[in-house]
């Protein structure tokens, strides 16, 4: 069902003018041309707007239904129109971003730095933490999700690139302990693991003919901070499993090289979520631009 614009705009200038010849007096419009377009209104939406009497005009539950919505979406174009006339059109609020910690350290922050810089209206709120939030009641504008995406329909998702963990070590431990040829040789190396509530993470590779292994290290070290475990790496004490985005200098310097290149991660794909609504604010549509702009080169350049 669609109704035109001009129609609307004079129904609610009937309904606030209080009769058909005030709103025709300010429409500079003939009272039997209002009355017309009334009759148009009511007939294409199938119910009557108005209580009509000889001397008084009022809404029925329809029209009044009808009017506050036609004078909601007037109000929003009417707005719009000038903020485009004044050239104005710039993101406002609060912008509230949900990031896995590391990732949103080293990766979002500084593109929000960046964001807010370009609009001074906005504040940007960024919530680091690896907990897998729930956008509408924590009240999320976006959420940047590491792994396979749950089915929903709740959630709109833009991928922006791909997470892949890579075994490393340094030259110097290499030097000392020896190569690393098979997944056997493994077991006689010193590892360090990521570890969460006493669970030690596993290591997730396959070979050239895709061939899936899941590892349990035998880790001499156990933390539950990456930077922590790239860290115990760098100072030469074992091989580590590290996000390719966290050791990409590293990887390009020579201070870290790769193990087991034949055997390469399996991916995890990196998304951008928000809420399934039929409305986008500004604000949040920005973001987004900027997400995908700046991200998929960034995750593969040395920062």
């Amino acid at each position: 069902m669609q109704t035109e614009l001009s129609t609307i705009s004079i129904f609610v200038a009937v309904v606030e003018a209080g009769s058909f010849s005030n709103a025709a007096e300010q429409l500079h419009l003939t009272r039997s041309a209002v009355s017309k377009s009334i009759a148009r209104l009511e007939d294409r939406l199938g119910v009557s707007l108005f209580k009509r009497t000889t001397r008084t005009l009022s809404l029925t539950a329809e029209g009044t239904l009808f009017y506050e919505h036609s004078r909601r979406a007037l109000t929003e174009i009417t707005t719009a129109e000038t903020l485009l006339d004044q050239g104005k059109i710039s993101a406002t609020g609060l912008l509230r971003i949900s990031a896995p910690a590391l990732f949103g350290q080293l990766y979002i922050a500084p593109l929000m730095v960046n964001l807010a810089q370009q609009h001074p209206d906005l504040q940007v709120e960024l919530s680091l933490n690896d907990r897998t939030v729930d956008l509408v009641d924590d009240g999320f504008d976006l959420a940047i999700r590491i792994g396979t995406l749950p089915d929903t329909t709740h959630l709109i998702a833009r991928k922006l690139g791909d997470h892949r963990m890579l075994l490393c070590a340094t030259p110097e431990y290499l030097k000392r302990s020896g190569p690393v040829n098979t997944l056997d040789d493994l077991q006689q190396h010193t590892t360090i693991a990521y570890s969460y509530s006493g669970h030690l993470q596993k290591w997730y590779l396959q070979d050239e003919n895709k061939q899936a292994y899941s590892l349990k290290p035998k880790a001499k070290f156990m933390l539950n901070d990456m930077q922590a475990i790239k860290k115990t790496a760098l100072s030469h004490h074992g091989i580590a499993w590290l996000p390719d985005w966290l050791i990409h200098t590293e990887l390009h310097d020579g201070t870290l090289l790769q193990v087991l290149e034949n055997y390469s991660s399996i991916y995890f794909p990196i998304h951008v979520v928000w809420p399934n609504s039929p409305y986008m604010p500004l604000k949040t549509r920005l973001a987004i631009d900027e997400f995908v702009d700046c991200l998929p080169q960034q995750l593969t350049t040395p920062i």
